[in-house]
């Protein structure tokens, strides 16, 4: 096997068993609270943008309660965005003073996120634009994203790329550095020309690596696609990344690479329709939505990483923690079909879907049935099964009618019914399967 493949597997193994992320986008954003892109696509003006930060006091920002909650949903490993595309730091930075120091609430927030997540037992990751729109020497005119691609005034300006190279990577190095062992690193984001060594991401991540050995890190140094990049190959680039991060959607089958081999993946996917916070956006997906969204992506030998994008206060919406406390009663009773689990080698069943750990294979139903429970291929295969929610018995059933399907077995949740209806639980009822 290749090294860089051997060391990816061992050092995404936590990351594969935690399966369950929160994502935190905020920044000065917040304030306009027309979601994180808000300057890029109202073209706002550095002068027009910088005056936020003399409004971002967070007084109401408690690390301790995020991570309180992000325990409570059953989340494992938490990412927060030390800097977002507008340059904005919510951290100490020495290299840049549009920083959260230098803005009202005078603290360093990465700081305290760290401080508060690692108290809990969550992993901590950091988020890190390598664009940023503020420096002077980030492409202007003609670029695809910048707020002043259109601006005449930016025209014929000699932008010094180099400058801002050795400026974004000694930001990279203060993160790495100053913050103790961090977990992941999430890099954000490529496109068009601007990838690869364009970021001089070999020297980049040579770096990340020296500080930070054990780190993961996604593949969007090489591209901002799940497939882009050399992540998919069997000898990938130093900077191809320990992950891939399919945004906003789950994959129709898990990411696997040109020989068939699982690779690590994440699903990175907001609550409502926007990552960082807009005041309108009360777009917010179910419990019922996300707990299905979870298990498809375990399912798949993947991973789900949830957003949240807190006000400029530092509250997360309360549509947010009220949705992410049901997921969390519900991870309560059926988390050990999510940790450590994976790919079933059993096929989807029409019904929902199927996790498995081991010898353990976890029925995940999602649709009511007008009979039993059907199992494909599994007769004699079967030691027992028990609801998983409560450890109470399902007994294994047939049907005397149906003998052109005598290698299924069937099951009732409630063994004197006729029926499977109501589920248990209507967003997912889980039944432990103990394999012979």
């Amino acid at each position: 096997m290749n090294k860089l493949i051997e060391e990816r597997t061992r050092r995404t193994e936590w990351y594969r068993d935690a399966r369950f992320g929160m994502f935190i986008h905020w920044g000065l954003y917040a304030i306009p609270a027309r979601g994180e892109w808000v300057r890029s696509r109202e073209r706002i003006k550095k002068e027009d943008y910088d005056y936020l930060k003399d409004e971002f006091s967070c007084e109401d920002y408690n690390p301790k309660e995020w991570a309180r909650l992000a325990k409570k949903a059953g989340m494992k490993y938490a990412v927060l965005t030390a800097k977002h595309h507008d340059g904005f730091c919510l951290y100490d930075s020495k290299v840049s003073d549009f920083n959260s120091m230098n803005a009202a609430c005078h603290r360093d927030l990465v700081k305290e996120f760290l401080e508060a997540f690692r108290a809990e037992g969550i992993k901590v990751g950091l988020y890190f634009s390598l664009i940023d729109w503020r420096h002077e020497d980030y492409p202007h005119y003609g670029d695809m994203h910048h707020p002043m691609r259109d601006n005449e005034e930016w025209k014929d300006y000699n932008h010094n790329f180099d400058n801002y190279l050795e400026f974004m990577h000694a930001q990279v190095k203060e993160l790495v550095t100053g913050y103790g062992k961090l977990d992941l690193m999430w890099f954000d984001f490529s496109y068009g020309p601007m990838n690869c060594e364009k970021w001089k991401a070999k020297e980049l991540m040579e770096m990340v690596r020296k500080y930070q050995p054990d780190i993961i890190t996604d593949n969007r140094l090489e591209g901002s696609a799940e497939y882009a990049g050399t992540i998919k190959t069997l000898n990938p680039s130093i900077y191809a990344g320990d992950f891939a991060s399919p945004e906003q959607m789950i994959p129709p089958e898990g990411i696997v690479d040109e020989a068939g081999n699982s690779i690590p993946w994440e699903a990175c996917i907001t609550m409502n329709n926007n990552w960082g916070y807009h005041a309108h956006d009360k777009h917010y997906k179910s419990d019922k939505l996300i707990i299905r969204m979870l298990v498809e992506c375990v399912s798949k030998n993947g991973n789900l990483i949830l957003n949240v994008g807190p006000k400029a206060n530092g509250e997360i919406p309360k549509e947010s923690v009220e949705i992410l406390e049901k997921v969390g009663d519900w991870m309560k009773e059926n988390s050990k079909s999510i940790y450590g689990c994976g790919i079933s080698e059993y096929n989807k069943p029409e019904w929902g879907r199927f996790t498995q750990n081991g010898k353990l294979l976890y029925a995940h139903v999602f649709e009511e049935q007008a009979g039993a429970i059907a199992l494909g291929d599994m007769v004699g295969k079967i030691k027992k099964m028990r609801l998983l929610k409560d450890g109470s018995e399902v007994l294994q059933s047939n049907y005397w009618n149906l003998k052109e399907y005598e290698k299924n077995t069937f099951f009732f949740f409630d063994a004197s019914a006729s029926d499977c209806y109501p589920l248990p639980d209507d967003r997912d009822s889980v039944v432990e399967i103990e394999l012979e």
